[in-house]
């Protein structure tokens, strides 16, 4: 599917699950059309038959295997400036691309590093209420609704938790790069992308819109992370980048019962 907007949707399609062509089709239907490829690192009828269906592209990763390598190889195929990387589980609303574009093209400069929205929580087929979690999420990312060129409240969004939700993600390859994402670790690849993130000059445009919705379900790769105990590792490391380390462990005992959401 090709459009000439400098815009892409890269699903990321694995193994087979039964809510990749629900994403599908909320990308397909967006008010906005864009161009849109998936990629896979593990080729099956089923990606491929949707991949078909929908005519969409698809690009068979044979190379180094892993959630960030993954991601890198989709952005590392698209064309345009802008690329979101789509999540097989999650949904988009129709107006989410209009509302990127919209900001895009209002911006007065050409820096703009990331876009990115609001979001909701899917749970069992349904949207459900705003957790705890998410509310402090929100006031974390307020204060770059007015200074989204600032190092220090870019930091600080960033320095109690993860407040940006990773398939809201919009970036702009003309300063990340065709291979954005840090690989160094398994659960956390996106916060510590956003972080680096920080280095580069422009601004973090927070659309403060629900516009995505991100499914938590036992089959997810987070939902296994939190189980195995390796995202309370790499939270910790995390924290560690913000915060002295008497800092870091207070802040992981409150953090312990925040990811419970996830659950």
């Amino acid at each position: 599917m090709e459009n000439n907007i400098n815009h892409t949707f890269a699903i990321c399609a694995y193994k087979e699950s039964k809510y990749l062509e629900e994403c599908i089709k909320s990308i397909i239907n967006q008010k906005v059309k864009s161009n849109v490829i998936m990629s896979t690192s593990t080729p099956n009828e089923y990606i491929t038959s949707l991949a078909d269906k929908y005519h969409i592209k698809l690009y068979i990763n044979n190379g180094k295997k892993g959630i960030g390598e993954d991601w890198n190889f989709a952005v590392s195929k698209t064309d345009t400036d802008y690329v979101t990387i789509i999540h097989q589980d999650d949904v988009y609303s129709e107006s989410y691309l209009e509302k990127i574009m919209e900001r895009i093209s209002n911006s007065k400069r050409e820096d703009i590093v990331i876009l990115f929205t609001k979001y909701q929580e899917i749970k069992e087929g349904k949207v459900i209420n705003l957790t705890k979690n998410l509310k402090i999420k929100e006031m974390l990312l307020f204060p770059l609704k007015f200074f989204k060129r600032s190092k220090f409240f870019k930091k600080i969004a960033l320095a109690f938790g993860n407040s940006i939700c990773c398939p809201s993600v919009t970036l702009n390859t003309k300063i990340v790069g065709k291979t954005p994402y840090k690989t160094g670790m398994k659960s956390n690849i996106d916060w510590d992308t956003w972080l680096a993130c920080i280095q580069y000059k422009g601004s973090f445009e927070y659309i403060p819109e629900y516009l995505m919705f991100h499914r938590i379900h036992e089959e997810s790769e987070t939902s296994a992370t939190i189980e195995s105990n390796k995202r309370l590792e790499e939270d910790y490391q995390m924290f560690l980048k913000f915060w002295p380390k008497v800092i870091a462990k207070m802040l992981m005992r409150q953090y312990k019962n925040a990811i419970n959401t996830n659950k």
